[in-house]
């Protein structure tokens, strides 16, 4: 089994390439995202400890999490969102692992926005960065998500920059162009991996 740790700002297309992935090469695929987003529903020990840290007043009406409140805290607040990383993260790099190990696929990818070097040496065999030009990212979220261009702006400012992202990548795949230029791209990886 390979374990690959996906990684890309906000509009960088990760999803156009974990789709190939998943229909072209049989990829197994887990969000980052969705573990950490299921751990912090009622009963569940992110739950507990976001209650824990940060009190009641971030609890919609019907008890869960106001996603939104927490999200804008973390946004305007360096300090609120380190310390909901400490909380969250190892909770979920725990979920993540337990999948790969009971997976019985031959390839295995992780999806997230944010690097992790602990994660990527003890669970990864290799990182790969989907890099985009930062104007077709901007472009993309106002299309697809309907944001202003002042937000996408500040999402990608609070970002990894592409330097740092390509710094921790064993590959990189541009993501600027066509689906058929990511596809060639991951055929050329896909047959390099095979040879070894």
């Amino acid at each position: 089994m390979s374990k690959i740790y996906l990684i890309g700002g906000v509009g960088a297309g990760k999803s156009t390439v974990l789709s190939i992935l998943k229909t072209e090469y049989g990829a197994e695929i887990i969000l980052a995202d969705d573990e950490a987003r299921r751990l912090m529903e009622p009963g569940d020990a992110g739950y507990d400890a976001v209650v824990r840290t940060f009190g009641t007043e971030y609890l919609s009406a019907d008890g869960t999490i106001d996603r939104q409140k927490l999200a804008a805290r973390i946004f305007r607040d360096p300090e609120a969102k380190k310390t909901i990383d400490q909380l969250i993260h190892p909770m979920t790099w725990k979920v993540i692992d337990e999948k790969m190990s009971a997976s019985g696929a031959d390839l295995v990818i992780t999806e997230a926005a944010v690097f992790d070097a602990d994660a990527r040496k003890r669970y990864f065999d290799e990182v790969w960065y989907v890099r985009t030009d930062p104007e077709i990212r901007i472009k993309r979220l106002m299309e697809s998500r309907g944001y202003s261009e002042e937000k996408c702006r500040a999402m990608i400012e609070n970002q990894f920059t592409d330097e740092e992202y390509a710094r921790q990548a064993d590959r990189v795949i541009d993501n600027s162009g066509t689906e058929e230029d990511v596809r060639a791209q991951l055929r050329t990886i896909m047959e390099e991996r095979t040879k070894r």
